[in-house]
């Protein structure tokens, strides 16, 4: 489908009910979230986008924002019909502006890309850019794991993030993480550009769910509760044992639980009906079906 400025986005969708939008974050594609939309086909229409600079979509383009960002979700959200939003990391962050463009039927998010008075550590990004432009993927993913804490080893000495990176970018998806890399100064600088008292955010008047994981780093498990304060009808919730990647990677059947039992709660008009299921997961041609539509997918076969 075609976005506002003209520009294509893809979309890998599955499932039957009320129309759910999956906004992904930084450094994952639509496919990652292929278990979240699976244990959501059951009783939700779920259309994860695939955010430019991703597969079939297209560039993040000069005139790129957050702005643009919800520019592509709310183009995806009016051909689907959807009225539900999730949102993961930095696609927390552009759901939550989508909320301040547009009151949904429930905004969900997971640990949200927002920075609340100086809370995101970006100290990173200049060495990041740098590094990346002189072609050192390796030693510029080593300074992200590093600085970002996302994975689980602490403080670990430089060699271990190294070879972490090493093995993230010569691995199965070396190829597709290699090219997203690309993407991350623009999205950590709005990040940064952002960064507030986050009273901006008392704007949103849809009913929303924060969510966060108690292995996850201080900086984005103390966002939830400070937007939950500032947001007129939004709830948080630290879950127990779960980390950053709970919805792509880990723990997709919790978060999937969670957001089928906020929209119960919240959505009393819609219907929610159980699917035929998939035989084969989610789809992977080059067209996919929702209730009356077909439109690209974002995931290669």
């Amino acid at each position: 489908m075609t976005s506002k400025d003209g520009t294509t986005i893809a979309v890998l969708s599955a499932g039957r009910g009320p129309g759910l939008l999956v906004i992904p974050g930084n450094n994952r594609r639509a496919h990652h979230y292929g278990a979240l939309a699976r244990a959501l086909s059951g009783t939700h229409s779920v259309h994860v986008i695939e955010r430019r600079g991703r597969g079939g979509s297209g560039p993040q383009g000069p005139a790129y924002g957050v702005d643009t960002e919800v520019d592509d979700a709310l183009a995806v959200m009016d051909r689907t019909g959807a009225r539900l939003v999730f949102g993961h990391s930095y696609g927390g962050l552009v759901a939550l502006h989508l909320g301040l463009r547009r009151r949904v039927a429930a905004l969900m998010v997971y640990e949200p890309g927002v920075s609340i008075d100086g809370s995101f550590p970006a100290r990173w990004l200049p060495a990041f850019e740098r590094l990346l432009a002189q072609g050192r993927h390796t030693a510029a993913m080593a300074a992200f794991l590093k600085a970002t804490r996302l994975v689980p080893v602490g403080d670990a000495p430089a060699p271990v993030f190294r070879a972490l990176a090493f093995l993230m970018l010569r691995g199965a998806e070396g190829r597709d993480t290699r090219a997203m890399m690309a993407t991350t100064p623009a999205e950590i600088g709005e990040i940064v550009r952002l960064d507030s008292d986050g009273a901006r955010y008392a704007a949103v008047g849809s009913p929303a769910l924060l969510l966060g994981g108690d292995r996850s780093p201080g900086y984005l498990t103390g966002v939830p509760a400070r937007l939950a304060r500032l947001m007129p009808d939004a709830r948080h919730e630290i879950i127990a044992g779960l980390d950053h990647n709970a919805p792509d990677l880990n723990a997709p059947e919790v978060i999937a639980e969670r957001i089928r039992a906020f929209t119960r709660s919240r959505v009393p008009g819609e219907r929610f009906r159980r699917a035929v299921p998939l035989s084969h997961g989610i789809p992977t041609t080059e067209s996919c079906r929702s209730p009356g539509m077909r439109f690209r997918c974002g995931v290669d076969e």
